[in-house]
């Protein structure tokens, strides 16, 4: 084996480039008020995607 792999394979990840507080304001989710994907401006309920899914496992459950 090539060790050289072993070092490439093993490696820490590199770190996001943008990390989500350098991007525009994000709105609150409004289960968890955690930050969204989703600008502020976005009207209407906004989720998080850990509520979005946890919600859609909800709502397909409730036949």
């Amino acid at each position: 084996m090539d060790e050289g792999m072993d070092d490439a394979y093993c490696g820490t990840p590199a770190p996001d480039p943008a990390p989500l507080d350098a991007g525009p304001p994000y709105a609150e989710c409004v289960l968890c008020r955690k930050p969204t994907e989703y600008p502020e401006s976005t009207r209407g309920a906004t989720l998080c995607p850990v509520c979005a899914w946890q919600e859609a496992g909800r709502t397909a459950c409730s036949g």
